[in-house]
This record gives structure tokens, C-alpha cells and sequence, in this order.
């Protein structure tokens, strides 16, 4: 059956419910597709059990009928994907979602809590790591800024390459320039980086990781006709964006220059100059 709503999307019959249903005979409904109340009940984080249910979901656009497990926790209704079900009724996939939910275990389908001590080696650098952006941090953003103004466009955290899960900062397709804007800290800076006295075997590793990572990334970028730049937090940022403007100008008239050279090769030889 699956196979087949492959091809055809399924009935609304295989998974709404009947029309003007009231509430009684939806717990009915439930309690039958899950061989009874007690199967249903399901402990939940304030030590308190409540009663589960089944929602079935046909996405939009989508042929395939797909079951989630709901519970009430608090004033919210919690739900967790459990399987996709494949029959041809509304009952039967009930009954099918229930069988892969009790066979998994309802409790194994909630959120799993998470751990009360962390790994981080005290509050303050605990509240550093949550601190720390992806993107769009101080010395990004003034860096963005700075080039703006010299009135070059760019995209922002992107891929340069397809394929390779690397993000530039700033990236300037025409040209290929991609700019990374590198913390101190993070990326090991030799003017400004300093071991952690705590837990330093662990850090040292990820800091040296770190810079194994960004010396592969431009020369994968560079083996592709990429240039690299990168601009270390600590930098002036109108400094910075100066270099950037420097490469992404030079490039682009080199560019210029290749395409008038080309169409000149193309010209006959025999023009006529007058």
C-alpha cells in the first residue's frame, strides 16, 4: 500500500477524522487503536501520567500519511514524530502508529532531558560558550559595515563552494573572494591567544582542531580559483575592509580585462579600420 500512495495520494478517509466526531467517541477511537486506556498513559516530567493520543498528518503536497504520539504537558501539547503508516483506513493506521509506539515505548518518545551539569569548567565559561554566535558577532559586523561603505556588495555567511561545508563571512561571488573573520580565541591567534589554565588538554585540542580546519579550508578554496582572506577580530576594521576592496577590485578588473582580450582574439582579421 505504501508503494502505491507513491503514485496516488491517500484518501482523506485514511487519515481524518469522521466528520462532527465528538470528544467521547475520539477517546474511544484511541483507546481502541491502542488496545485499551491503560496502554495510553504516559508519565510525563512533573511525575504526573496523562493520556496520550495519535495525530496523523498528511503534509501538503505530500503522499505519504505520517503519525505523531500527543500528550499534554502543562498548558502545552507536546507531540514526537513515531512512524509513517500505510493503510488504507483511519483505523488501521491508528491502530498501526500504536503498535510502533508501544513496541518503542511511549516514555522514549518525549523530549530527553537535559543534563543538569555541564561539561564547561566553571559558570564563567559556561556563559562564554552560550555567549558565542555562528554569526553576526562585533567584529563581523563591523567589518560588513566597513566594506559596505566603500561600496562593495556581498553575501553573508554562505558556502563558497557546493559541496563543501564550510561558511565565508562575507563572500564575493563575481570575483571569488571568501572572508573569514577569525575570534582570537578560537581560531588561535598568535598575538592574542593564550592557553586555558583549566582543562587545557581539552582545549588545546579544540584550538588546535580549529586552525587544521581553516588551514585545509583555504587550500581546498585555493585549489578551487578561490582567494582567501582572513581578518582577525583584534583588526581595524576599516583596515581590514581595505584589503578586502584591494582583492575584490583587483580581481574584478583582471576579469574585465581577460573578457576584452577574448572578444578582441574573436574579431576578424580582416576589419577594415576606416
Amino acid at each position: 500500500m505504501a508503494t502505491q500512495w507513491r503514485d496516488t495520494p491517500p484518501t482523506d478517509s485514511a487519515w481524518k477524522p469522521a466528520k462532527g466526531i465528538s470528544a467521547s467517541e475520539r477517546a474511544n477511537e484511541q483507546d481502541k487503536a491502542a488496545g485499551g486506556r491503560t496502554n495510553r498513559y504516559l508519565p510525563v516530567a512533573s511525575g504526573r501520567t496523562v493520556l496520550a493520543s495519535i495525530y496523523l498528518r498528511l503534509p501538503a503536497k505530500s503522499r505519504r500519511v505520517y503519525a505523531y504520539l500527543r500528550w499534554p504537558e502543562g498548558r502545552k501539547t507536546r507531540e514526537r514524530y513515531v512512524c509513517q503508516v500505510s493503510c488504507a483506513t483511519r483505523e488501521e493506521n491508528l491502530a498501526q502508529a500504536w503498535r510502533q509506539a508501544l513496541s518503542i515505548g511511549l516514555a522514549s518518545l518525549q523530549r530527553p532531558k537535559r543534563p543538569t551539569e555541564s561539561w564547561a569548567s566553571s559558570p564563567a565559561v559556561r556563559s562564554v560558550m552560550r555567549a558565542n554566535r555562528s554569526r553576526d558577532t562585533r567584529p563581523e559586523m563591523a567589518l560588513r559595515s566597513a566594506v559596505h561603505v566603500l561600496g562593495l556588495r556581498y553575501w553573508v555567511d554562505r558556502q563558497p563552494l557546493v559541496g563543501l561545508r564550510r561558511k565565508a563571512d562575507l563572500v564575493f561571488p563575481g570575483p571569488r573572494v571568501a572572508v573569514f573573520v577569525d575570534g582570537c580565541f578560537w581560531h588561535g591567534c598568535t598575538e592574542h591567544y593564550r592557553p586555558s589554565t583549566r582543562n587545557n588538554e581539552f582545549w588545546s585540542g579544540k584550538i588546535d582542531g580549529n586552525r587544521k580546519r581553516d588551514a585545509e579550508t583555504d587550500e581546498l578554496l585555493t585549489a578551487a580559483g578561490w582567494t582567501v582572506i582572513r581578518v582577525w577580530e583584534h583588526e581595524n576594521p576599516q583596515e581590514a575592509a581595505g584589503r578586502v576592496a584591494t582583492a575584490v577590485l583587483a580581481l574584478r578588473a583582471s576579469q574585465v580585462r581577460a573578457q576584452i582580450f577574448d572578444r578582441v582574439a574573436e574579431l576578424p582579421n580582416n576589419i577594415n579600420p576606416s
